[in-house]
């Protein structure tokens, strides 16, 4: 176990670093990369859970650890390293069972002094995060930081490379290691993901593909951004969104992720000098039955453009245009794109290549139980993100009165994200 140093102003402290592997050898495979995947190699997926003095009372460090082991076994994919092909160059997944990364640290604060700092960027200590390279043969695709408060309470943070898998992979994956943890016995093998029926892509060249093409990074997957990129998380209470709707008189097929995301399209536009974005990207996830697979990335991505000052129109007509836009295969998209000339040897984004909304309202985040118990709060966001921003909808806790809320995740450039947050809570009270 190796102790990390903390930042002398971080309530963070006592860090130490331990590496889980699969309790049997897995055999030593290899796993091969989609397109999809490379595609979203600069991206890292990173979640945050917290949890309350109850739902881990009794517990131990031995308590959460030891079940890693067990879930290793199955998710081998996780506790491989990436490799290159010898002839090709090519990415792939070596499963030789490098395990992944265990972070045990203390917080000087308690679960509820935290939830009500306005510091978001203090999650990042919550959640330890290393890029992936530039020696990828020994960079661990999964952290696991398990933070103890001084309430007793705990948080878990997760740091999931994207490449691995999507955001649905990863809150599966600790769903998994949770009920482990309460004496299920999981079934010992997952069957490679099923392609998912899908609409045939048409070429989206330029300024209208979700997937941008940067120069290649090497083996340092990382994304330079030309901007300071800052994260805030919004909480959306039953009311608010319940207020929203009522008041944009969206059709009966709008759903709350897309009147909240042409809410904050039309307030960025409001506070850009110029007239857009006019072209965004809207991501979704297949869900299927991922409990079962390994993990995996399955986007279905479509691009909107406006022809019309976004500032100016209509919020229901915003909300309309994303949720009747034709939409794209990630996959399939990924195989058309690298396979044109150079596509190989070149890298993209896709989060914040445009302004990009993601829906996670069906993630079951809220699934994750310890000792019976839900987390108090759920954050999930990524990492590695392009200049255009990302805004993460996934739902909020249930409210005892009025329904299930939403968390919105916004990465922006720390300028927009400033004025942004003016905005939206004037936006966003309840009259």
């Amino acid at each position: 176990m190796v102790s990390l140093s903390s930042n002398l102003e971080s309530p963070i402290s006592g860090m130490k670093l331990s590496s889980v592997v699969p309790a049997k050898d897995t055999g030593n495979k290899d796993h091969q990369l989609t397109d999809l995947d490379l595609a979203m190699k600069l991206h890292n997926v990173k979640g945050v859970y917290l949890f309350d003095s109850d739902a881990v009372r009794g517990l131990t460090i031995h308590d959460l650890k030891k079940p890693m082991f067990e879930l290793l076994e199955i998710y081998f994919t996780a506790a491989g390293r990436i490799r290159r092909s010898e002839t090709t160059g090519r990415p792939f997944l070596k499963c030789n069972d490098g395990g992944v990364r265990i972070v045990e640290a203390f917080c000087d604060t308690s679960i509820d002094e935290w939830l009500e700092s306005n510091d978001d960027s203090r999650d990042n200590s919550l959640a330890y995060y290393q890029t992936l390279g530039p020696d990828l043969r020994f960079s661990p695709l999964v952290f696991v930081q398990f933070t103890w408060f001084k309430c007793g309470g705990v948080s878990l943070g997760l740091s999931w490379a994207h490449v691995l898998g999507d955001p649905v992979s990863a809150s599966t994956f600790v769903n998994k290691w949770a009920l482990i943890v309460a004496g299920y016995v999981p079934s010992k093998s997952l069957h490679s993901p099923k392609r998912r029926k899908s609409e045939t892509p048409t070429s989206v060249p330029g300024k209208l593909s979700p997937m941008k093409r940067i120069e290649p990074v090497g083996d340092h997957w990382t994304i330079s951004n030309n901007c300071n990129m800052e994260t805030h998380y919004f909480k959306v209470t039953a009311k608010q969104l319940d207020h929203m709707v009522s008041r944009v008189c969206a059709p009966t097929n709008v759903s709350h992720f897309e009147v909240l995301s042409a809410i904050i399209w039309k307030s960025l536009a409001k506070l850009r000098e110029d007239s857009g974005p006019r072209v965004v990207t809207i991501c979704r996830y297949n869900y299927g039955n991922r409990e079962n697979e390994i993990p995996t990335n399955d986007l279905v991505l479509s691009t909107v453009e406006t022809d019309f000052n976004v500032r100016k129109g209509d919020i229901s007509e915003l909300a309309v245009l994303i949720a009747d836009k034709k939409k794209v295969d990630g996959n399939s998209l990924a195989e058309e794109i690298l396979s044109e000339k150079d596509g190989e040897s070149s890298d993209f984004i896709v989060y914040g290549a445009n302004l990009t909304f993601v829906n996670m309202e069906e993630a079951d985040v809220y699934g994750l139980k310890l000792q019976g118990k839900k987390p108090v709060s759920v954050n999930y966001a990524i990492d590695g993100v392009g200049d255009e921003g990302v805004v993460m909808i996934l739902p909020g806790p249930e409210e005892e009165e009025d329904g299930c809320g939403r968390k919105v995740t916004v990465v922006l450039p720390a300028d927009q994200l400033a004025l942004l947050k003016k905005e939206l809570n004037s936006e966003w009270a309840v009259v």
